[in-house]
């Protein structure tokens, strides 16, 4: 029997300058005296994690692990959305998404999506080190400007796309499955893998890879339309990772 240890949070929502929001400490403080049990860590923000460190050092994710449960908290995962997402970007989206990429590379978008790559290979061994089985992360978007087939797409464009996202994920995830831990895509607008068609296309394209699995968030799907339950059915041996948040479709006359 199977039991869901919780609740957890997701500390990226939450960073800012001011106290207790701007350090580790006050993080976990704030979440345990509201009752939560389980925390997700984004690794782009040295206040919380030095990702890079935490894959050389067994001794630092010990000491990082003993910090957290002293509050009466455990990782639940690491979290990689921002590296993941800068794996694969369309040109279309460049600017946008250099908002995410280190000072020093911005502007410099071979060089970034270099460095997303390395983020990632250390993120699968930081979590091996931290004794974790999932990892949460975005795929990336080479695709999405053709999520609507006008203006008419070449013939094979679709397969193209997906085959240059496997290229470029096929080494990270041969790192996450030698560290036994399960790259959870959050099924998410704007990333190549949104739904179901397009998870299954990506798994194809990997030659199903071991390492590819889902984060799986019901708000999502709300917006888009798709049956959150029945997705269930289909996918639930895939579903390594959830969030939970609120959604609801409310359309007018003016939007959707």
């Amino acid at each position: 029997m199977k039991t869901i240890k919780g609740p957890a949070i997701f500390f990226a929502q939450f960073m800012d300058e001011t106290p207790p929001f701007n350090s580790l400490d006050g993080l976990c403080k704030w979440a345990s005296d509201l009752g939560y049990k389980g925390v997700q860590l984004p690794t782009t923000d040295p206040r919380l994690l030095d990702l890079e460190k935490a894959a050389e050092s067994q001794t630092y994710c010990d000491e990082l692990k003993e910090k957290i449960n002293s509050y009466g908290l455990e990782i639940t995962e690491l979290s990689t959305h921002i590296q993941g997402q800068l794996v694969a970007v369309h040109p279309a989206h460049d600017i946008m998404f250099d908002a995410f990429a280190p000072d020093h590379l911005k502007g410099n978008y071979k060089g970034r999506t270099e460095w997303a790559v390395q983020q990632m290979k250390h993120a699968a061994i930081a979590s091996q080190r931290l004794n974790l089985k999932a990892h949460a992360t975005f795929s990336g978007s080479l695709l999405w400007p053709a999520v609507h087939p006008w203006p008419q797409q070449p013939k094979g464009l679709i397969d193209m796309g997906f085959k240059e996202l496997a290229n470029r994920w096929s080494p990270i995830l041969d790192v996450f499955k030698d560290n036994d831990v399960a790259v959870c895509y959050e099924v998410h607008p704007v990333e190549d893998i949104h739904d179901g068609d397009t998870f299954e296309r990506f798994l194809a394209a990997t030659g199903n890879q071991k390492a590819v699995n889902i984060l799986y968030d019901p708000s999502h799907f709300v917006l888009q339309q798709l049956d959150y339950i029945q997705y269930i059915d289909h996918y639930h041996e895939f579903i390594k990772a959830f969030h939970v948040k609120d959604s609801e479709f409310n359309p007018t006359g003016k939007k959707g």
